[in-house]
């Protein structure tokens, strides 16, 4: 094995992260029938907030806030409680991906294994419970905590300082956002492999060291 670290993302790397099937069960709890043009609306909302957040011009916090503001409103309830029945709503429907189990299996005992995600604490370790990866993780870094996001990369010296720096040559970063995990990864002087599901085109200025199509690939790529 090449590497004595891989770092994984966690939303639509090792789990499957499906918002629509998370905003459906959490609004049924109030009553409500959430829709495709409700959920085309929640994105359009969601994602400059992501993008806000992974470039540091707001926080945690405020994402959360924000991308329930109207809705609470509506339902005269806090952002906060729809947040928290958002991320355990999630925790529910985001099984592993495809080949998800067998890779985290087949590396355990040969490198060590990390997770650095910009998604949300609350969520983290029910999603590792429910799969059974309790102890298949050394390092869980989460960037709500940490106070920083993917792709900067003070977010991965603190992953360095917590993995008690180990050579960089020796950690691969695996994820499936060029603009976050890849461009991290490369920002913090690593290797990196981008799980490219959907065969997008890689976005100009991002070279990955590697390019998988799905886990079952990169289980071959690690270990032959």
């Amino acid at each position: 094995m090449r590497y004595s670290w891989i770092l994984f993302d966690a939303d639509e790397t090792l789990f499957h992260f499906d918002a629509f099937a998370g905003l459906t069960r959490m609004f049924a709890t109030f009553g409500v029938e959430f829709t495709a043009v409700d959920y085309q609306h929640y994105q359009a909302l969601s994602a400059p907030l992501w993008v806000n957040y992974q470039n540091g011009a707001i926080n945690a916090a405020q994402l959360q806030h924000q991308r329930f503001k109207s809705w609470a409103e509506r339902l005269a309830v806090s952002t906060q409680r729809l947040n928290s029945d958002f991320l355990a709503a999630m925790a529910e429907v985001c099984p592993p991906l495809p080949g998800a189990l067998e890779l985290i299996a087949a590396l355990t005992g040969k490198a060590k294994l990390g997770i650095i995600t910009n998604g949300f604490t609350s969520m983290q370790h029910t999603r590792l419970a429910r799969a059974g990866w309790q102890q298949a993780f050394d390092t869980l870094i989460i960037s709500e905590q940490v106070g920083v996001a993917k792709p900067d990369a003070a977010i991965f010296e603190h992953a360095f300082k917590k993995m008690g720096h180990p050579p960089k040559e020796q950690i691969l970063m695996v994820g499936d956002n060029p603009h976050s995990d890849i461009l991290g990864g490369l920002n913090a002087g690593i290797d990196t492999c981008w799980l490219n599901s959907a065969g997008k085109p890689t976005p100009e200025g991002i070279r990955p060291h590697y390019e998988v199509s799905s886990l079952q690939q990169l289980h071959k790529l690690l270990l032959g």
